[in-house]
């Protein structure tokens, strides 16, 4: 089969990153770098050699099964392939990360407890540990058939209303504003004593799709609601999004690829018309305050492991940290008698129920957990399915590969060629996935291009097949269907394959 289409993705792809329009600009109002300074010229060539799209399919390509470099996990495939520590981190250095896994695990109380250094959960929350939600270190689902939503959660917010609010996001000092009573997330437990604030409840509709050849797929389109509020009605104006746990693997590397290289696939106005509109999330880091790439996050609305770390325990376990010091977590001041339970700030230990060194533990294990190695890259099946994959213009938001920084803080993590199939910016994703929920710059239909590594280890890993933000599709075929927006082209053309080629496109998905 001729090659042409593969040739005109890949000049399509150079072209965005040649772009430098939208880089220069967001670069000047925000103060991000538009070219690396950790390289030589000679090493930039070679990074750009190295990271340039595939035109060969007739065999898997050098390093390619070690899709996370040196960090790649080689151990064999089992429930735990996700909580593997990267295989090149130094001995002296395994300690940390298996603190921060005990941290990680750890089942928090509430306070006042005999064990002093493991109280003040909550007092809403809606997991007692890390490992709840992320179970296995992977992903999240929706309950199916039981009351348990551990593993999702809503966010509630509302846009900016007035000038001062608009202006308060575009300079990225909020993302959004939270409900007045309920504040950023519905908990959906609470300490003894404390009334959670509501549950949430999910239904679905079946809908048909009728591929090119004829064969239906059923699509379940969900709806959201809250019941059971423990104090009065949300707001009219708030929205209600669902967001599942994601996997916690090579997190570190993401957070290691450098501003400028991502920033180079960003094209918000579609100015090489190829309608993939890349637009680069800007936040401020919560410990410096100072503007940064937010790459992490179903909207990307955190840009380091440390913030996406300090996050978790706020709203998702209610225990404040150095990067949020508020005990009484997303507690409002509506909810009086929330803000008057006792905390589990011991002074002893530090001005935090989390201080500084647990943060900074739990921070180096989600940092430091392994990708693991492909399987079967060099099969025909394989092979087969990523040359369509890409023929269909799914690099154009899923990016194969990038080089890491040499000069990372974490030399584990130093000047290594990646595979995570993200370029980690915001696409308009089609009404289909609109939650419409502002996020920063992201709008109620935008959402960060998730990386794809790992993804076929999911029901070994976690035990299920459900994707997107939300868990609605119940395997890999239904989450391309739900493609929309800059997406609809790429998911029409998986939607107009032969059967053997959609399922060769799948076998590529399942060998990351």
């Amino acid at each position: 089969m001729s090659h042409a289409p593969a040739r005109r993705l890949i000049a399509s792809a150079t072209l965005c990153a040649t772009l430098a329009g939208f880089s220069v600009s967001i670069a000047a109002g925000f103060d991000l770098p538009t070219k690396r300074t950790d390289l030589s010229e000679a090493d930039l060539k070679r990074v750009a050699d190295v990271t340039r799209p595939t035109t060969d399919f007739s065999k898997a390509e050098q390093y390619e099964a070690m899709q996370a470099g040196a960090t790649t996990s080689i151990d064999p495939v089992t429930e735990d392939s996700f909580s593997h520590i990267s295989a090149n981190i130094p001995f002296e250095e395994e300690q940390n990360f298996k603190l921060g896994n005990a941290l990680f695990r750890k089942l928090w109380v509430s306070a006042p407890s005999s064990t002093q250094a493991s109280d003040g959960l909550g007092p809403m929350f809606n997991a007692r540990s890390c490992m709840s939600c992320h179970v296995n270190d992977g992903r999240g689902k929706p309950p199916e058939g039981g009351p348990s939503a551990t593993s999702i959660f809503l966010r509630l917010s509302r846009a900016a209303t007035t000038p001062e609010e608009e202006k308060a996001v575009a300079r990225a000092d909020v993302v959004n504003f939270p409900d007045p009573v309920y504040g950023h997330q519905l908990q959906d437990l609470a300490v003894p004593g404390l009334a959670a604030e509501g549950k949430m409840a999910i239904s679905y509709h079946e809908k048909r799709v009728t591929l090119g050849d004829g064969e239906t797929v059923s699509l379940r389109r969900p709806s959201y609601a809250v019941t059971n509020l423990g104090y009065g009605p949300l707001d009219p104006a708030t929205t209600i999004s669902p967001r599942v746990a994601s996997a916690m693997i090579g997190l570190g590397l993401i957070e290691a690829i450098p501003e400028a290289d991502i920033l180079a696939h960003a094209d918000p106005d579609d100015a090489d018309g190829d309608g993939i509109s890349g637009k680069a999330a800007i936040v401020r880091d919560h410990r410096s305050g100072k503007i940064a790439l937010g790459r992490f996050g179903w909207k990307a609305q955190n840009a380091t492991v440390r913030d996406q770390s300090a996050d978790a325990f706020a709203n998702d376990i209610g225990i404040s940290t150095p990067d949020h010091p508020d005990a009484q977590g997303d507690c409002t001041k509506a909810e009086e008698k929330c803000r008057d339970m006792p905390t589990g700030v011991q002074k002893r230990l530090g001005a935090e129920e989390a201080p500084g060194p647990i943060l900074d533990l739990v921070t180096f294990y989600s940092e430091n957990l392994a990708v693991p190695a492909r399987r079967k890259a060099s099969f025909p099946e394989t092979l087969q399915g990523k040359r369509i994959f890409y023929e269909s213009g799914c690099i154009s938001c899923h990016v194969p590969k990038f080089v890491t920084r040499r000069d990372t803080p974490d030399k584990a993590q130093s000047f290594q060629l990646i595979w995570p199939y993200s370029d980690f910016l915001l696409h308009d994703m089609g009404d289909g996935l609109a939650d419409g929920q502002q996020v920063g710059l992201a709008s109620g239909r935008e959402w960060r291009t998730p990386p794809l590594w790992g993804i076929g280890l999911t029901r070994t890993v976690s035990g299920h097949s459900f994707f997107l933000h939300d868990g609605r599709a119940r395997d890999l075929t239904e989450a391309i269907l739900w493609h929309g927006g800059e997406a609809e082209k790429a998911r029409n053309a998986f939607s107009s394959l032969p059967k053997d080629d959609r399922a060769a496109l799948i076998t590529f998905l399942e060998s990351l």
